[in-house]
């Protein structure tokens, strides 16, 4: 990638790390109105940012979180045993006999936190796996494709404006929410050569699709009384599940009131 599409990733990274901190924070000093101010500029800025990386970087499908998290099981640093012994020339494994079998050498057993049970040759196998399927380029989209993913983009967007003009107890912003949703995920369905990011992209997409039970005003109608009741049951009568669903119970309604949480 280049510098500009990491600098690109990495702000929309910011903006997903602060959104709901931002929404809370500018409800509380400057009220109702400053709250769907600061909601509108992070969605315009989001949708701005991804645009830009679809349709001049070509970044393909793009995934949330926008940059992988770093699995630091993985980037473990070489201790200075380690580079000595691979300076020296020294065997990190010993193959036995009469088995054939590959084991590590006692002079390379890494330290109990960074210890693995694996073989050396299955560690690196894993590590170059994962390392190819990272470095995977993004899937070309066609026009159809490409249209699918604006659609995803800019659906917060027209959400934002569809509240604006009926109101938040209208269901018209629900429906065109769930169209523009269902219509991405049906154009992007036709996709095969994906990569393993973009298939649990894709995934990830299909199973928010549940959130449409939580998102008012199908969850203050429908939704909310049996969900509650499934929860209350839960609670009292599986042992030890209580201990999860009452405090979710108790969060539930304060979610509901959270843009972010809820639609973003």
């Amino acid at each position: 990638q280049s510098l500009p599409q990491q600098k690109l990733l990495t702000w929309l990274s910011v903006l997903e790390c602060v959104e709901v901190f931002a929404e809370m924070g500018t409800a509380r000093v400057w009220g109702e109105m400053g709250r769907w101010t600061i909601i509108v500029l992070i969605q315009l800025a989001k949708a701005i940012l991804r645009l830009l990386l679809l349709l001049w970087y070509k970044a393909g499908i793009q995934t949330s979180p926008p940059i992988v998290p770093l699995n630091r099981e993985q980037q473990q640093p070489l201790r200075p045993q380690d580079m000595e012994d691979n300076f020296s020339g020294k065997d990190q494994t010993y193959v036995g006999r009469r088995s054939s079998r590959v084991v590590r050498s006692l002079q390379s057993t890494p330290s109990l936190q960074s210890r693995h049970w694996g073989s050396p040759q299955q560690r690196e196998e894993s590590q170059s796996r994962r390392a190819e399927e990272m470095n995977q380029p993004p899937t070309p989209l066609s026009l159809q494709e490409t249209i699918a993913e604006s659609i995803y983009i800019t659906r917060p967007l027209l959400h934002l404006l569809s509240l604006g003009v009926w109101g938040q107890r209208s269901w018209k912003p629900w429906l065109l929410s769930a169209v523009l949703d269902i219509s991405s995920l049906s154009l992007l369905s036709d996709l095969k050569d994906l990569n393993r990011r973009e298939r649990a992209e894709l995934r990830r997409r299909t199973i928010l699709l549940l959130y449409y039970l939580l998102r008012s005003p199908f969850y203050d109608r429908y939704s909310e009384g049996r969900i509650l009741l499934l929860l209350r049951l839960l609670a009292d009568y599986v042992p030890g599940v209580g201990f999860v669903t009452r405090p979710l119970m108790d969060y539930l309604p304060a979610w509901q009131k959270i843009y972010f949480y809820n639609w973003g």
